[in-house]
């Protein structure tokens, strides 16, 4: 079954990101001169965004008029069909309603600073995250689901990001090290999961700007189309507006 986004797009309640493909981790991290952490194989971290800043496919972005390194993320994530607590990864994926693509956009230069002080992303992030174009059921990537680890689903599914046409980006789903099963036994762990909970599952390998050297690919601009694909999920596009939008 596939559904519209903008059909539940209001009825998310929260938004956890999480972090859980390997390469991007790596890269990111070098980028800052920081080494991988052994914590981050123990168990999948996430932060918290801001669901009033939610928008579906075809969404103007405004750019932030204080950052000059607006930067897209290509990920997918899942939203909550059912409330539960506690859940185990043997039942998680079973309180998955569907699937859909998500643009975590970044000002990397606001982020940078805010990183430094140890405590999270806020307003490098809290700006804009876009869905879409449809929530699509468990049932439609059944073809596409890789053998059991007793992890969770795994899925192997083409990610793709271009900017005004040309291909910026490509990875797969098949990279996480993560499961979302394991991510969802992690959010409700003390706490209710409900009906309309969004979880991300972080950017995928290069599936931004900033992971390549600099001057790879420019920072986006007013203007600049954003086109991030994944198989069976569509395509989400959205257009880079200036701040008076």
């Amino acid at each position: 079954m596939r559904r519209p986004i903008g059909e539940i797009l209001l009825s998310i309640r929260s938004f956890r990101d999480f972090y859980t493909f390997e390469e991007h981790v790596r890269n990111a991290r070098k980028n800052r001169g920081l080494d991988m952490v052994p914590e981050w194989y123990e168990i999948p971290v996430f932060y918290f965004s801001n669901t009033a800043c939610l928008y579906g496919p075809d969404s103007p972005i405004r750019k932030p008029s204080e950052t000059d390194e607006l930067d897209y993320e290509l990920e997918w994530a899942v939203v909550i069909g059912k409330e539960g607590r506690d859940i185990p990864v043997t039942e998680a994926d079973g309180f998955i309603a569907g699937f859909t693509i998500l643009n975590d956009w970044s000002a990397r230069d606001i982020q940078r600073k805010e990183m430094k002080v140890g405590l999270g992303p806020a307003k490098g992030k809290d700006f804009a995250t876009s869905l879409g174009p449809e929530l699509v059921s468990p049932d439609v990537l059944e073809d596409r689901l890789l053998p059991d680890r007793g992890r969770g689903a795994r899925y192997d599914l083409t990610m793709t990001a271009r900017v005004n046409g040309v291909e910026y980006s490509r990875g797969n789903t098949r990279t996480m090290y993560w499961t979302f099963a394991e991510m969802i036994a992690t959010a409700s762990r003390h706490t209710m999961l409900l009906p309309g909970d969004l979880i991300g599952s972080g950017t995928v390998g290069t599936g931004c700007i900033v992971e390549f050297p600099p001057g790879t690919h420019p920072w986006l601009e007013p203007g600049d189309v954003v086109e991030l694909e994944i198989e069976k999920l569509g395509v989400l596009r959205n257009t880079v507006a200036g701040e008076e939008a």
